[in-house]
Formats: C-alpha cells, sequence, structure tokens
C-alpha cells in the first residue's frame, strides 16, 4: 500500500493491525495539503476493503504529529472560490467519518505536536495515546489566526468533552496543553515515555477493545453536561465575557467558533458538521482571517528566517553578554540570556542595584518552580549564570554588550567609552535605546562598525520584537551577529535604519498623540478609550500615554522645538503638546507619579479616569463621528509608517507590519500598518483617498506621503 512519492504509508503486522504513518516527503511537517486530504481518502478507504484488519495505528514519521492545514494555501482562497472550498471540506469531513466508522478500533499514536488539523485528525480515532516530551503540545488554537477548526474540531470536542470545556479550549487565544494537561482536560486518553512504548499500548488497547466506537456512535449519546449546567446562565455569561475580552474589538472567528458550537450541539454529527463548516467557509475566504495568518504567523516566520539579514554572513554565537544597567530593561534582558544558555554579567553602579536587577530573574523563576513549569535544579542552574557586579572589570572578555541604563546621551557615552577598553576587540556592543539615534551614540566606541542598536519591549520575558537598528557605520558583520543574537534570546527581528525614535518609538508616538489631541479638542475620554480598543488596540491611548510617561513626552518635545529653532526652521506644536504640558505642569505625568488622566491607588493600580480630564481642557459638548476616532488611530500610524518607507528607515514593508503588531500594539486583524493599507476597501487608492478627508478635517498630519500616492496611482500594494 506504499510507493516512493506516498505521504502517508500503510504497514500491516501479522495480527492485522495497519499502521497508517503521515510522512510527506516534501515537507519539515505534516500539513493538511489538498494532495495529502486526497491521499488520506484513498489509504481509508484500502483499509476498508482489508480483509483480516483488527485495528489501526494511525501516526508520524516526523517529530511533529501533524500541523494543521496548509496557511498558504488559505491566503490564496477567496470568495468567488466557497462553493468549491465547501464541498472539498465536506469531502474531507467525509473521509473523517468513514476513518472512525472501521469496523475496527483506530488509535492515535501521538508521537509529537498535534495542533489544529492534526488534533483533529487525532479526534476522528477512538482513543488517543500522547508521547510526553518538553515540544509535544496540543491544542485548536485557529482562532487566533481568524479561523475555526474546520475539520470537525468544533463537533467532536463539543461531543467529546461537553459544550463548556470545549469552548473554553476553542475561545483561549491559542492555549497549547502539555501532554500531562491534555491528558487532564480529556483532549487525550493516555500518556507515555517513550516512542516504543507508544505504539506498544496502542495494540494493547485495540486487542483489548474490538468493538471500538465513538461515544456518538453508541445507542443512547449525549454530551456530556456538568453538574448544574444551564444553557440559559451559561451562555449569556460566556458571551459577555467574550465580549469584554475582545472589548469590542473585531473578533469573527471567536463569533463562528461560538455559534457553531452552539448551533450544532443539538443537530446530528452531519448537520453540526454542515454547520461547521459554513461558518469556517466564511472565514477562511475573508479579508480578517488572511491579515492574521499574516501577522501571526506568516510574516514573523519570514522575519525570523532572515528576510532581512545581511546576506553572506556566517551565523553566529556568542558566549558571553554584558549588560549595563540592571534596571527594569536590563533586568529582564539578564533573565532572557540566562534561560536560553548565556553567561550574564549584570552591571550597575553599585553592587545593590546589580542585585536588585537579579532579584527579578529570582522572582520569575519562583514563580516558575511553584507552577511546575521549571524545578530546583533548573532554577538554580540559570540563576548561576548570571553574575551581578559593579565592576566593570567583570565584563572582560564579553562578545556582547547590551547598553540599557538611563535615556541619557550623555550617560550612555560615558558607559559605552567605559565598555569599549575592557570587552573583546570584536565584541557586538548594541544599545537599548528607545529614541536616541545611535550613531549619536557611536562616537564613544573606538570602531563604529561594532556598534548597532538592539531595541528590546518590555516586560523582555513576554514581549517577542527586538528592533534591530543599523547606524550609519555599523558593519553587516555586526548587524548579522545582532539578528543571530536576537534569536538566540528568542526574538523576533526586524531591521531598520537609523533615526530618532527608529520606526517603533516613532510610530507609537503619532497614535498616543492623537488620542491626545481627541481629548484636547473636547471629546469624551471614555469615548477616545472604547474608540482605541474597539478598533483592536491593546488598551486605550490615554491610558497608555499614562504608562509611557508624559514627562518623557515633554522631554521629546522640547527637544523637538530645540531642534527646529537651531536649524531656523518654524516650529508648529502637535495639538497633543499643550495637553501634555498641562498634565505634566499640574504634576499628574503619568502612572510612574501615580496620577495622570487616570487615578491611581497605593498599589499603583489604576481606579478610573481622573474625574476633572475632561473639564481641564475642554468642557464644551464635542463629537465626531466614532468611526473617524478609530480611523484617525489606525490612520495616523499608517501614514507614518509610509513616511519610514519614504525616508528609508523602514526598508521593507514586511518588517513594519511584524515591527507595528509585535512591538506596539498595532491591531493584528489588519495584518500590521502596510497590511491595513492593502485590505482598505479600495486598497491603497481608497486609503489615500481617506487620508485626504481626515486631512481636511482633522489636519494635515494626516496628509499622505509622496509614496502612498504612487502606490495608490499605479494601483499596487505595499509588498
Amino acid at each position: 500500500m506504499t510507493s516512493v512519492a506516498d505521504k502517508i504509508t500503510v504497514v500491516l503486522d501479522a495480527d492485522g493491525v495497519a499502521t497508517l504513518t503521515f510522512d510527506d516527503p516534501e515537507q519539515s511537517t505534516n500539513t493538511l495539503n489538498v494532495a495529502l486530504q486526497h491521499e488520506l481518502r484513498a489509504k481509508v478507504s484500502e483499509l476498508g476493503a482489508l480483509d483480516g484488519l483488527t485495528g489501526v495505528i494511525v501516526t508520524s514519521g516526523k517529530p511533529t504529529f501533524f500541523a494543521g492545514g496548509d496557511l498558504h494555501d488559505m491566503l490564496a482562497v477567496h470568495p468567488d472560490s466557497a462553493d468549491e472550498l465547501f464541498g472539498a471540506a465536506l469531502a474531507f469531513k467525509a473521509t473523517l467519518r468513514a476513518l472512525e466508522t472501521l469496523p475496527v478500533p483506530v488509535v492515535a499514536a501521538l508521537n509529537g505536536a498535534a495542533l489544529g488539523g492534526g488534533l483533529e485528525i487525532a479526534f476522528a480515532t477512538h482513543h488517543r495515546i500522547a508521547l510526553r516530551g518538553a515540544r509535544v503540545e496540543f491544542g485548536l488554537p485557529e482562532v487566533t489566526l481568524g479561523l475555526l477548526p474546520g475539520a470537525g474540531g468544533v463537533v467532536r470536542s463539543v461531543r467529546l468533552l461537553g459544550l463548556q470545556p470545549a469552548l473554553d479550549i476553542l475561545l483561549l487565544e491559542g492555549r497549547r496543553y502539555s501532554a500531562d494537561d491534555a491528558r487532564s482536560k480529556g483532549i487525550v486518553d493516555e500518556v507515555v515515555d517513550t516512542p516504543e512504548e507508544l505504539i506498544a499500548q496502542a495494540k494493547v488497547w485495540i486487542a483489548a477493545h474490538p468493538d471500538a466506537k465513538q461515544p456518538w456512535d453508541r445507542p443512547g449519546f449525549s454530551i456530556p453536561v456538568p453538574a448544574g449546567w444551564s444553557d440559559e446562565l451559561y451562555l449569556p455569561a460566556l458571551v459577555a465575557g467574550l465580549r469584554k475580552k475582545t472589548k469590542g474589538a473585531p473578533a469573527l472567528s471567536q463569533h463562528h467558533v461560538l455559534c457553531a458550537a452552539v448551533e450544532g450541539k443539538d443537530k446530528s454529527l452531519d448537520v453540526a458538521s454542515v454547520i461547521e463548516t459554513r461558518y469556517f467557509i466564511d472565514l477562511v475566504t475573508g479579508q480578517q482571517a488572511k491579515s492574521l495568518i499574516r501577522a501571526r504567523f506568516l510574516d514573523p516566520l519570514a522575519a525570523r528566517r532572515g528576510s532581512s539579514r545581511p546576506a553572506g554572513q556566517p551565523t553566529w554565537k556568542p558566549t558571553k553578554l554584558a549588560i549595563l544597567g540592571a534596571g527594569m530593561m536590563g533586568a529582564g534582558i539578564a533573565y532572557q540570556a540566562a534561560i536560553v544558555g548565556l553567561d550574564v554579567v549584570l552591571k550597575d553602579t553599585s553592587i545593590e542595584a546589580a542585585e536588585r536587577g537579579k532579584a527579578y530573574s529570582v522572582k520569575l523563576l519562583e514563580k516558575a518552580v511553584a507552577a511546575g513549569s521549571r524545578t530546583p535544579e533548573e532554577r538554580d542552574a540559570i540563576l548561576k549564570r548570571i553574575h551581578a557586579t559593579a565592576d566593570t572589570a567583570d565584563c572582560s572578555g564579553a562578545d556582547l554588550v547590551i547598553e540599557a541604563v538611563f535615556e541619557s546621551e550623555s550617560l550612555k557615552h560615558e558607559v559605552l567609552r567605559e565598555i569599549d577598553a575592557v570587552v573583546s576587540p570584536d565584541a557586538v556592543i548594541g544599545s537599548n535605546t528607545s529614541t536616541i539615534p545611535i550613531t549619536d551614540l557611536a562616537v564613544a566606541v573606538s570602531d563604529q562598525t561594532r556598534v548597532v542598536g538592539m531595541h528590546f519591549f518590555s516586560p523582555v520575558d513576554r514581549m517577542p520584537l527586538l528592533e534591530i537598528i543599523r547606524a550609519k557605520h555599523t558593519s553587516d558583520q555586526t548587524l548579522a551577529r545582532a539578528f543571530d543574537a536576537a534569536l538566540l534570546l528568542k526574538k523576533t527581528p526586524i531591521v531598520v535604519n537609523d533615526n530618532r525614535g527608529f520606526f517603533t518609538s516613532r510610530v507609537i508616538g503619532t497614535v498616543v498623540n492623537e488620542g491626545v489631541a481627541m481629548l484636547g479638542e473636547g471629546l469624551n475620554p471614555s469615548s477616545i478609550e472604547r474608540a482605541a480598543t474597539t478598533a483592536g488596540y491593546p488598551v486605550g491611548m490615554l491610558q497608555l500615554t499614562d504608562e509611557l510617561n508624559m514627562e518623557l513626552s515633554v522631554k521629546v518635545f522640547g527637544e523637538a522645538r530645540q531642534a527646529r529653532e537651531a536649524a531656523g526652521e518654524p516650529y508648529v506644536p502637535h495639538p497633543a503638546e499643550l495637553v501634555i504640558q498641562k498634565m505634566y505642569d499640574l504634576g499628574r505625568p503619568g502612572r510612574l507619579r501615580g496620577a495622570g488622566f487616570y487615578d491611581y491607588g497605593p498599589d499603583g493600580r489604576r481606579t478610573g479616569l481622573w474625574s476633572q480630564v475632561r473639564t481641564t481642557f475642554n468642557d464644551a459638548e464635542h463629537e465626531i463621528p466614532f468611526l473617524d476616532m478609530q480611523e484617525r488611530l489606525l490612520f495616523i500610524e499608517a501614514v507614518e509608517s509610509v513616511r519610514c518607507l519614504q525616508e528609508g528607515v523602514l526598508t521593507s514593508p514586511l518588517d513594519g507590519n511584524v515591527g507595528s503588531v509585535m512591538g506596539i500594539g498595532y491591531p493584528a486583524w489588519t495584518g500590521g500598518v502596510f497590511g491595513y493599507i492593502n485590505q482598505y476597501e479600495g486598497g491603497a487608492a481608497g486609503f489615500t483617498r481617506r487620508a485626504d478627508e481626515l486631512a481636511k478635517l482633522y489636519g494635515e498630519r494626516f496628509e499622505p506621503p509622496a509614496r502612498l500616492r504612487e502606490v495608490a496611482l499605479a494601483g499596487g500594494r505595499f509588498e
């Protein structure tokens, strides 16, 4: 039953047990591409015709069991192909139905991760046995990509687990379960420690259950219902909780998952399957899923694979990292470096300050031990790699330096000169500054080709992006090494050229200022915050301004004024500047000082908007369309990103999309700043027309840059 080109092999043993193995020779992981779907249909049909068949084991010849659907295939579909896709989806479901209704026991031997479509295949077996391992994970994360499980995952999980437990798995943001956690949730039935046990136990179970069937194929089956369950109480609470979680932002996949589960639970399996398929087709042919697939998977993957890494440079791995500054950022970088195996010197001006920085790692690791995700031995080994010190000599021999001191150019010059004298002569010297041009900092180092910007995001242990900044003299070798260091630190790197604020700080400044400017116009502060969250931003702009600290904003505005005046150019203040200056003068510069646009309790937690926040700036009633409020936020960042591309700060739209979503909270449903332009109604041309309207209504800062007009006129896209 095999051939050279087979993606699926079937081997029959002497006891009549057939082992069906997924092993696509054309891919590193198995995915549900069209060819594999057709081949599985043929193999299941052949199994059904075999004489003497006593059981089937479904497994994989790769380190993972199955990775799910082919995302590139999904990007290629469009609404015109909906009917064709609907038929193909039902055909594949028919294949899985034929597998689970074979007249013999069918066991999934899950030798690796089974996510999305892989777990859906496993659900179409009578028993699931998982191999315990650090990289063995299970889950249905489709909702994070704007999709839902379209191969029976909604239908079978509801019948297998019950509505509430199934929805907990389906709606949680990409939750992945270890083998043991999956067993506790009912996703798998058994867990073993070795591949040999996996197959052996599958054969034992087959021998003991010759009449195995799916629960829903047995007479009298009903969906599991927890004690005290009530649809009337649970479902409204679930809808309310989902709305609260998404903050009203576009969340079509969550809506469709909920509808498919609820509408299908009281129907026959076949009818429920059709319901699930209709919702899946609506998602997969729509724009939101395509944008999310790019933003959350394909674009970050391309960035990690080196889309912006200089060609021809050998890969590099640092051995000793010196971190200058043990504050929040330095402490976070030290932790991240230590957990990936790097030896770290964490230096500050005093040993007490350095030890406080190391204590951050202690806190995180103690939590991990308490949660069972780290052993005490692992904790101790990681902490042993972090050497807290106040002595620059301890940094001797470091081949990677990351400066993370306070945002003062003179202070950074001082510490960079000091470290330059003791580290390896070819050490990469990085600065974690978020605004100061790297070229200006590099003058403190003897060899400026070794200096590069390495802008991390807080908290470092959770934020996935690293913005690498190429200064005027940064060499290709240094840039490539910074890129490799980012990958070692488990970060997704983007590469930008030097400029004040670089890409991320510059662009996020525009949206923060836009939110504050609306307040100055007299718009309701609650409406401003809601406009942001319903557009898909993680927090409101007034809250974000408090977090970023208006003291820094006052400093930035002052520097901009001085630079203009020194150049003999007129300075026109941004509408937000007067608001921020007044808040500063009132002693309410943000959360760090315990008072800003929001009030804060003794523990630093927000207690609500400041009661005088509206009347302080404009007591008159003023309203604009809510859509305008949302689009002012989305457009100002996208327009500024085009300016960055036009000026050469960005070298590719891909880095702009990745940086905006992963670094500064641009809504993922857009696909990123350039994805938003591409998917706007009418494409770049429609976006440009709307930008012109916003410029007339709200200020010339929305004026489309020349690069945008060129793309719009050509009917093109930002790719």
